[in-house]
């Protein structure tokens, strides 16, 4: 009896102490999970990116492509060590969060060394990655090194690629010796000055990626309008026109005799301001109106002045018209300044002009005219 009371009690200590055992081990292990970090751990808690970026990341990963989160954090770490802010980080795995998942020697890191054996900064590098995130899936030897090369011969030093690729990175995900470079060419052998290629590069660079043939049209277009190859303008009437079939073209014309110009008027002033032809022609009207109902200006004024087409209807003609109105009323002003002044002063220079000598007479009327002046006028 004694002995059968021994082996029960020995079985349920044995028992016992494997329950302890298994219990023990799996505390242990729960533990050891619960410590492991995971992907949204090392966002915000490592990486310290906002927790709204962070959340979105994380959730699209767990849904499409579960990450490593030892190798999310040395994608994200490789970026910060070479100079990306967290705003820049942020809008790398907010847009392209499976980059997370990427070799760091394989993909990310092949194409950072270029721009870095190229010299540009960690702030350009940043800004150009995340300007196109395509960079980082491009073929380093295909597009992204013959792209470089191109930019380098048309613009002469690095530092001029870097300014051009923080303004256009798309540049480095197309071939350019296939798309642009005839472009370039033919504008050179015909003529146009390289200052004025580089303008159209810098200002409007997708008309350079067009055919071949319709920038060779274009040109001829713009010719037989009566623009000089060398003129400043020259440059931008290319972006209007390339961008335009022969029928479009003429559809704009026609809009702008609609609304009272002759051909020539309306030629005239695309010579002086082209982009004018990219408004649309509701806008134009609405302007055209507004400027001749004052009873300052003729059709004449507006076509030697044409950009006074594109000026903002309502915060500069109307702000304007209005203190301009008001002080030759009280006759504060013996006559209103011409089209050209109106359009082009700088909000600045006409409030310290035509309100600043006449605040205290002007009072609360200027408070409907515009946030600038307010401001001004608020100062102590």
């Amino acid at each position: 009896m004694i002995a059968l009371v021994r082996r029960n009690l020995t079985s349920s200590i044995s028992n016992h102490s494997l329950s302890l055992c298994c219990n023990s081990h799996f505390f242990s292990t729960s533990q050891t999970l619960a410590a492991a970090p995971t992907v949204l751990d090392i966002l915000l808690h490592k990486h310290h990116l906002s927790p709204e970026v962070a959340s979105l990341v994380d959730s699209d990963l767990r849904f499409s492509n579960p990450t490593d989160p030892v190798k999310a954090d040395s994608v994200l770490s490789y970026f910060r060590d070479t100079g990306f802010s967290t705003t820049q980080l942020e809008k790398l795995v907010k847009y392209r969060p499976r980059l997370l998942a990427s070799s760091v020697e394989k993909t990310i890191k092949p194409k950072i060394k270029i721009f870095q054996d190229l010299g540009f900064s960690s702030q350009d590098i940043g800004d150009i990655i995340t300007g196109n995130l395509t960079i980082l899936h491009s073929s380093v030897d295909n597009i992204i090194v013959p792209s470089l090369t191109v930019l380098k011969r048309l613009l002469g030093s690095n530092h001029d690629v870097a300014r051009l690729l923080r303004l256009c990175s798309w540049f480095l995900t197309v071939d350019l010796e296939k798309n642009m470079v005839p472009n370039v060419e033919f504008l050179k052998s015909y003529g146009v000055p390289m200052e004025r290629i580089l303008v159209i590069l810098y200002h409007n660079p997708r008309c350079l990626l067009i055919k071949t043939e319709i920038m060779k049209k274009s040109v001829e277009r713009i010719e037989r309008i009566g623009f000089n190859r060398s003129s400043k303008m020259f440059a931008y009437a290319i972006r209007v026109v390339s961008m335009m079939s022969e029928e479009t073209w003429e559809l704009k014309v026609q809009a702008f005799r609609d609304l009272g110009f002759s051909e020539t008027e309306t030629l005239a002033m695309f010579r002086k301001a082209p982009t004018v032809f990219t408004k649309s022609p509701e806008k134009i009207k609405t302007v055209k109106e507004l400027v001749l109902e004052t009873g300052k200006f003729s059709i004449s004024s507006i076509v030697n002045n044409p950009v006074s087409l594109a000026c903002s209807i309502e915060n500069k003609y109307k702000p304007r018209f209005q203190i301009l109105g008001i002080l030759e009323s009280r006759n504060m002003i013996n006559y209103w300044p011409g089209l050209s002044t109106i359009c082009k002063l700088p909000d600045d220079k006409f409030f310290e002009r035509y309100i600043g000598p006449h605040l205290s007479e002007l009072g609360g009327q200027v408070y409907v005219a515009n946030s600038y002046w307010q401001k001004e006028i608020l100062k102590p």
